[in-house]
């Protein structure tokens, strides 16, 4: 990345910004389409589809939602692209050991060198099917995550049975050493697919971040639901990664003055970047309503957990003029150094430190109206 860097320097002080604006394009079109497919596989019933939903921020129910139910419902191999990330796709498998899908040639009927990784999910311990599969799998070069899924059901089982003496810690230690009794050295995620925030699935999530190659880990952070207030954190850090170019593309084409911040941006660059903020923390008003339905908060108590005119709202020209010349604008936009501050061509600095400070501003809002709502639809206190 450095020696891109260097090179729209170079581009910018020799050839102008618009032959950098263009590199730039190119670039960020090529990491906003990084292929990046998920293969979701266990036994039949033990919620792969469920799964999928709601990594998805689906409902069952909703319009695009793999189908569930109690018999196997998945015939092939099934994609399901993310609503907001196409690039992102969760294939959703047949059940293993079926007829048609025997064990020891699953792998090659479903196509295996197409996926990045694996997610084998099983709603009681995992049996020699899955085992057989995780094998074949890590002897092929790539990764697998065992999920044991409907632990919320478990939980509910286990606490009626147990009344009193019921310990929930003691109980989700159980769950985890019975489902993968035989598998050497393997985590097990406990997840509920109903209650995402509880459990594991943070756990998986930052695990399957951290694994990733560079260019995979930003696809997948943007899709990640928020979970947890640390996946929200490096949401925020993986779309500041991306601000500097951003706001050179900004110098690269006709620019809006703003007299009154004395100013030069691109207001269409910060709508279309902030609309992008605006979805991946969840905060677009198809996103709200299906977290107040999950989280069953109403959705004005959601609402009003949020401080910034962005979240919920519509991102449009006229908001972004609003906050830039409000006094809570310009004193936001102060906070942040320019990236390329120092390039020797009259105006071309203006434009990018301009971009570069309100888009940092933006993004911080947005990042802390998505732990607020976080933690309201927790019912938890909130941290900023």
């Amino acid at each position: 990345m450095e020696k891109f860097e260097e090179e729209v320097k170079e581009l910018i002080e020799n050839r102008g910004p618009a032959e950098a604006a263009a590199k730039i394009k190119t670039l960020l079109h090529k990491q906003k389409n990084i292929p990046l497919n998920i293969g979701i596989t266990g036994e039949t019933g033990s919620g792969k589809s469920t799964f999928v939903n709601a990594f998805r921020g689906l409902d069952d129910e909703d319009e695009g939602a793999a189908p569930t139910g109690v018999v196997e419902t998945t015939s092939v191999a099934t994609p399901y692209p993310h609503p907001h990330q196409q690039n992102v796709v969760f294939w959703d498998l047949p059940g293993i050991g079926t007829t048609k899908f025997p064990a020891d040639k699953y792998l090659k009927l479903v196509g295996f060198e197409k996926f990045d990784f694996f997610i084998i999910i099983s709603a009681t311990r995992f049996r020699e099917n899955d085992t057989k599969l995780a094998e074949e799998i890590q002897r092929m070069g790539k990764k697998f995550y065992f999920v044991r899924s409907k632990i919320d059901d478990e939980v509910r089982n286990e606490k009626r049975r147990q009344k009193s003496a019921f310990n929930e810690e003691q109980t989700l230690n159980k769950i985890r050493e019975n489902s993968i009794q035989g598998v050497k050295s393997q985590q097990v995620f406990l997840v509920s697919s109903v209650e995402l925030h509880l459990y594991d699935f943070h756990l998986l999530g930052e695990t399957l971040t951290k694994d990733l190659p560079a260019h995979k880990r930003h696809a997948l952070l943007l899709v990640v639901p928020n979970v947890s207030l640390e996946i929200i954190n490096q949401k925020k850090e993986a779309l500041q990664s991306d601000i500097k170019w951003h706001a050179v593309l900004s110098a690269g084409v006709a620019a809006v003055p703003i007299t009154v911040l004395s100013l030069v941006l691109d207001v269409a660059v910060l709508v279309s970047v902030v609309s992008e903020y605006q979805v991946s923390f969840g905060l677009d008003s198809s996103s709200l309503e299906n977290l107040a339905r999950s989280a069953d908060v109403p959705l004005n108590d959601l609402k009003a957990a949020m401080k910034s005119p962005l979240a919920g709202n519509e991102i449009s020209k006229d908001l972004i003029f609003k906050l830039l010349t409000s006094s809570v604008g310009d004193a936001a936009l102060t906070k942040v150094e320019a990236f390329f501050i120092g390039i020797p061509i009259l105006g071309i600095p203006a434009a990018i430190t301009s971009t570069n400070k309100a888009l940092n501003a933006f993004l911080t809002m947005l990042a802390e109206d998505a732990q607020r709502v976080f933690t309201k639809a927790l019912g938890l206190n909130t941290p900023v």
